[in-house]
C-alpha cells in the first residue's frame, strides 16, 4: 500500500468559499455574516470535488491520502477566536464527510481552532471531537497562528503543553504546518511554509520537549524545510548547546515527509535523514501544480522521485511508503487493520 500522509482539500466547492467571505465580511457588518452553517453541499458534490485527487492517485500509483483542510485556508490570524472555532468545525466536518464517502481513498486529519495569543488549551474540545467522535487520525498544528509575525511562544514553551498532553493521551501525531502569511516579506508557500518547518526544528533543538512528552510525535512537512540540507549546521548547533546528538534528542519523535519537488532533493533527504523518519507525501493538489519542463511530469509527483532513488532497499521503500505512516499514525494503522489491510511485520 502507498500511503500519502500529506494532502489538503484544495478543490473545495464554491459554497465553502462563499461562506468564508460572508463570515469575514460579518466582522465589519454583522448584517453580512452567514445566517447558517448549512452549506447545502450534497454528497455527490463532495465526491466530484475530489476527483482531481482520485485521478492523480490512480495515475501516480498511490492508494490512500491522509487528508486535511486547506493549510493556507486555516488563516488563524483572521477574525476572532470564535470565527476560528466556527471555521475549523465547518472544515473538519467536510473532511469527515469526504473520508466517510471515500474511505478507500482518504483518511481524515483536522485543523485546530487556534488564534494568536490564545492558549492552545482552547483547542482541546475540537481535538477530542474529531478524534473520539469522527475518527480522525491526526491534526495539523500551526506553530505561528499570527500568520508570519511569530507572536506566540516557541513550540518548546509551556504555553503549548496542554495540547501536547492531549495529543499524547489520544495517541495522535501533529503535523507542524503553518498557514497563510500576512507578512509581505514571506510568500506563504515559497517562504513562510519552509520558514515554519525550519524554525520548528530549531526550536525543538533548543529545548528538551521530548523529555516531558516522550510519546509525542511531530511530522515536519515539505521535507523538513532547510533542515536536511543544513544537517551539519544543526548537528553542530546542538553540540554547541550541549544537547544530545540529534538522533537521540529528536529523531525518536520527529519525522519528515517527501514533499520535495525534485529528485536531487529526495535523494539528499534519504541520505541525510534516517529511513525510519521519512514518510511518503506529495501534498497534491497543493503548492506547485504545474509540469516540470525538464521531466515532462508534475512537480508534485513525488512517488517518481522515491522510485528513482537507487540506494533504497525494498525494506526501505516499504517503510517510506507505508510502514512508517502506520507507526507514526497508529489510529490509521488500526483503521486499516480493521478493514482487513494489516501492515507487514518489520
Amino acid at each position: 500500500m502507498i500511503i500519502d500522509i500529506h494532502g489538503h482539500y484544495t478543490t473545495e466547492p464554491a459554497a465553502l468559499h462563499t461562506f468564508r467571505d460572508k463570515q469575514l465580511a460579518g466582522l465589519a457588518d454583522s448584517a453580512r455574516k452567514p445566517t447558517t452553517t448549512d452549506l447545502g453541499i450534497s454528497d455527490e458534490t463532495l465526491i466530484q470535488s475530489v476527483q482531481p485527487q482520485v485521478k492523480f492517485q490512480t495515475e501516480r500509483g498511490s492508494d490512500l491520502t491522509i487528508f486535511s483542510p486547506r493549510a493556507g485556508g486555516m488563516a488563524h490570524h483572521v477574525g476572532t477566536e470564535a470565527i476560528s472555532r466556527q471555521w475549523s468545525t465547518l472544515c473538519n466536518d467536510l473532511i469527515h464527510r469526504i473520508c466517510t464517502l471515500l474511505p478507500d481513498n482518504f483518511a481524515p486529519v483536522g485543523q485546530l481552532p487556534q488564534f494568536p495569543g490564545v492558549s492552545p488549551k482552547n483547542c482541546i474540545p475540537e481535538l477530542e471531537r474529531i478524534v473520539n467522535e469522527l475518527g480522525f487520525v491526526g491534526v495539523n498544528l500551526n506553530p505561528d497562528p499570527s500568520g508570519g509575525m511569530w507572536t506566540d511562544p516557541p513550540l518548546i514553551d509551556r504555553h503549548w503543553y496542554p495540547i501536547y498532553e492531549k495529543l499524547c493521551e489520544l495517541d495522535v501525531p501533529a503535523m507542524i504546518h503553518v498557514s497563510s502569511s500576512c507578512n509581505p516579506n514571506f510568500h506563504h508557500t515559497g517562504a513562510h511554509y519552509i520558514n515554519g518547518d525550519t524554525t520548528a526544528f530549531m526550536q525543538l533543538i533548543q529545548g528538551n520537549l521530548f523529555k516531558d512528552f516522550p510519546t509525542l510525535r511531530f511530522v515536519i512537512p515539505h521535507g523538513g524545510g532547510a533542515v536536511p540540507f543544513h544537517w551539519g549546521r544543526y548537528r553542530g548547533l546542538a553540540q554547541d548547546m550541549k544537547k544530545p546528538t540529534l538522533h537521540e534528542h529528536l529523531l525518536k519523535n520527529v519525522f519528515f515527509d517527501t514533499c520535495v519537488y525534485h529528485l536531487p532533493g529526495v535523494e539528499l533527504l534519504t541520505k541525510v535523514i534516517p529511513i525510519d523518519n521519512i514518510l511518503f507525501a506529495s501534498e497534491m493538489v497543493g503548492a506547485v501544480r504545474g509540469i516540470d519542463p525538464n521531466t515532462g511530469h508534475y512537480f508534485d509527483d513525488t512517488k517518481r522521485y522515491v522510485d528513482q532513488v537507487k540506494s533504497l532497499s525494498e525494506g526501505d521503500r516499504y517503510k517510506i511508503f507505508e510502514g512508517n505512516a502506520r507507526r507514526v499514525y497508529p489510529r490509521l494503522d488500526a483503521l486499516l487493520s480493521k478493514r482487513g489491510k494489516p501492515g507487514k511485520k518489520t
